[in-house]
């Protein structure tokens, strides 16, 4: 594995070297075409060039962008690369100037300023396509099964399980999960994995098996515990990622403040305050707006077949809680009889023979939530936000799942980032709020729209959408 990803670092710096090369060439092809006269006055091309390219390298390799294990995603790639390659142009630029500062022309143009342009324009482009190409490349070679890191999980009961099982779906390609290694006799009996023996026998274990990465799921021990395990982990060389407890994942930042003189640390608190509220709400005006305007003819042609497959009204409005943990009226396209609920409210299963056959087919693609763009205008909902529960359900959540009414402090979503890790339909509801309180204490406007076009992704690929 080890030569493997050796390989897979190399051919990264080789097609960023290739691809900036080439993104200076066009930008100088394209500026002789455009302004000749601009790019002939500049001495110092194939100097730029090489000063560009090398600080692509020498930036990328800063910002760890060949020290990975495996690709990134598309779009956190794109965004690094738009970092990498302005920070390089601007190193280069300054390069320039400080090693040919007695030569350069410093009258009206100094240096034509469109070549920079496409320069950096052609070097996001041409890197990323590069990178989306090897990451292509590298999911094909591990879907062969070459270069796959061989994981072993550290875990008890249903976090042990939904390890494996994430491990298994999320990351079928990159990972082989050999085996699985109880923590206690909460032994799950549905962990897909063969058990290959106890704690104390781990060195023995990851030696055996040549394992490459150990992923300990142990969120209600103690740190003794889990000291206990890495130290085991450690005597031999392998990558060690511990699942995090709930408390664990709220206090990624602390503040220090004082009482009297006494220190006190308070933990990351509700990151969506302040203008933060309104530019949300501005960002979920505009894009729910232009999606109502744009989907607008879509949505009247399914209220039509709605109508016209089954006696009910074509909007099923369902009472939901929202922010404060005030109810209000969710508004979906109707997907089961309008008698569904005779006998009480229920979970939806794969398998519902509730559901109408148009209706299968609007919630497996997920198009039955469209209407609930109407209640992000009147603010009961944002685009992205935690779903919202029943309140018959959300009394029985909060019984037993510690901070479950936290995740009211934001106006629900029509989608989530549990959602888009899989964590929707009939999936652990425990999971889901660590996932919504991670979300409500690192919220972003980036982060939106990451969630937003990842839902986009997810939308025929999702099977847990039903």
């Amino acid at each position: 594995m080890k030569r493997s990803r050796l390989v897979f670092q190399l051919v990264l710096l080789g097609t960023d070297f290739f691809a900036a090369a080439f993104a200076v060439f066009v930008a100088h092809r394209i500026q002789r075409a455009l302004k000749p006269d601009s790019i002939d006055r500049f001495l110092h091309y194939s100097n730029f060039l090489a000063l560009f390219v090398l600080a692509v390298i020498l930036v990328s390799y800063i910002h760890k962008r060949y020290h990975g294990r495996r690709p990134a995603n598309l779009m956190d790639s794109f965004t690094r690369t738009i970092g990498s390659v302005t920070t390089a142009s601007l190193v280069a630029l300054a390069a320039l100037v400080f090693l040919f500062k007695n030569e350069l022309d410093y009258g009206r143009i100094p240096y034509p300023r469109g070549f920079l342009v496409y320069t950096w324009a052609g070097a996001v482009v041409f890197i990323s396509l590069g990178r989306f190409i090897v990451a292509r490349f590298i999911t094909f070679v591990q879907a062969h099964g070459y270069g796959r890191d061989r994981v072993l999980v550290v875990g008890s009961g249903e976090v042990g399980r939904m390890l494996v099982q994430k491990l298994q779906s999320a990351g079928g390609i990159a990972h082989e999960v050999v085996g699985f290694v109880p923590t206690d006799d909460r032994v799950p009996p549905l962990v897909d994995a063969p058990i290959l023996g106890r704690p104390p026998d781990l060195p023995e274990i990851i030696d055996r098996y040549e394992i490459d990465e150990v992923v300990i799921g142990m969120p209600e021990a103690s740190h003794r515990e889990i000291v206990n395990i890495i130290s085991l982990c450690e005597r031999e060389k392998v990558s060690i990622k511990v699942f995090p407890d709930v408390f664990q994942i709220m206090a990624t930042e602390v503040g220090v403040s004082d009482l009297g003189g006494l220190p006190l640390l308070t933990v990351r608190d509700v990151a969506l305050s302040g203008w933060r509220l309104s530019l949300k709400r501005v960002f979920d005006l505009v894009f729910a707006g232009l999606a109502l305007i744009f989907l607008s003819p879509l949505m009247l042609l399914i209220a039509l077949l709605v109508k016209l497959e089954s006696p009910g009204p074509v909007f099923y409005i369902q009472e939901r809680m929202g922010l404060d943990a005030r109810p209000f009226p969710m508004l979906k396209f109707r997907s089961m009889r309008a008698d569904a609920e005779r006998d009480g409210p229920g979970w939806t299963t794969a398998d519902d023979p509730r559901k109408t056959r148009l209706g299968a087919i609007l919630r497996r693609i997920s198009i039955d939530e469209l209407p609930q763009l109407i209640n992000v205008i009147r603010a009961d909902m944002s685009l992205v936000g935690p779903r919202p529960e029943r309140p018959v359900y959300v009394e029985q959540f909060r019984q037993y799942i510690p901070r479950y009414m936290d995740r009211h402090q934001m106006k629900a979503g029509i989608t989530g980032w549990a959602q888009v890790n899989g964590l929707r339909g009939d999936t652990s509801i425990v999971e889901r709020t660590k996932y919504d309180l991670w979300y409500i204490e690192n919220w972003s406007l980036w982060l939106d729209f990451k969630i937003c076009v990842r839902t986009l992704f997810r939308i025929f690929t999702d099977r847990n959408a039903y």
